[in-house]
């Protein structure tokens, strides 16, 4: 079963999205390729970036800490570390550009986790290009400097699908699930997808 995955890596919730798809697809009889489209939550972000907190109080108002808070304790129980006090809001196309690229690669699911855990727990400027640089290196990436144009391309495409919002699921290019969903709903949504398209698979030995 083909799933895109619509997200951006300085969203938290799609984080948390991510690792609880994978639990469900590592749990899905049948077979699951990922294929990691970008999003954009700040297009107009710069490349210096700024201390998150800041944009963020910029943007909601008034404490953003217990929101953060909030948000950081669901992530822990994922068993992510998500640390809003020293994250940088940046500009993420140079991290889709190199996702794009680790994808062609074979190491999209890796790239992109190392980018989240990145921003979100090491504290790093995802625009950086010494940062992109060295995450790639990390991963075993190698970046040619192309695939601009088709994160361009899925950009647009996620504007005329009527994506407001990541995480974003497409099942088969048809089916679509909003939002870091619980996992037995990520399960349930591959069953159903599965029993749909005639995907179901044999059930896996115990």
């Amino acid at each position: 079963m083909k799933v895109e995955i619509f997200s951006d890596v300085v969203c938290p919730w799609c984080y948390i999205g991510h690792k609880r798809f994978a639990r469900a697809a590592a749990r899905h009889a049948g077979e699951v390729e990922v294929t990691y489209r970008p999003f954009e939550l700040n297009p107009t972000a710069t490349a210096e970036g700024e201390p998150l907190l800041e944009a963020l109080r910029r943007k909601f108002g008034g404490d953003v800490g217990q929101m953060t808070s909030r948000v950081a304790a669901v992530g822990a129980e994922e068993g992510l570390e998500l640390h809003f006090d020293r994250a940088v809001s940046a500009n993420s196309f140079e991290a889709h550009r190199l996702i794009e690229l680790a994808s062609r690669q074979g190491l999209g699911a890796p790239m992109t986790e190392r980018l989240f855990a990145a921003h979100f727990t090491d504290g790093l400027n995802i625009a950086d290009a010494e940062v992109l640089a060295k995450l790639a290196a990390e991963v075993g990436v190698s970046d040619t400097g192309e695939a601009g144009d088709e994160v361009r391309e899925q950009l647009g495409r996620a504007r005329e699908l009527g994506i407001t919002g990541v995480p974003f699921f497409l099942f088969e290019g048809e089916f679509g699930v909003s939002g870091a969903q619980p996992e037995e709903t990520f399960l349930a949504a591959l069953e159903e997808v599965a029993e749909r398209t005639g995907r179901r698979a044999a059930p896996r030995a115990r």
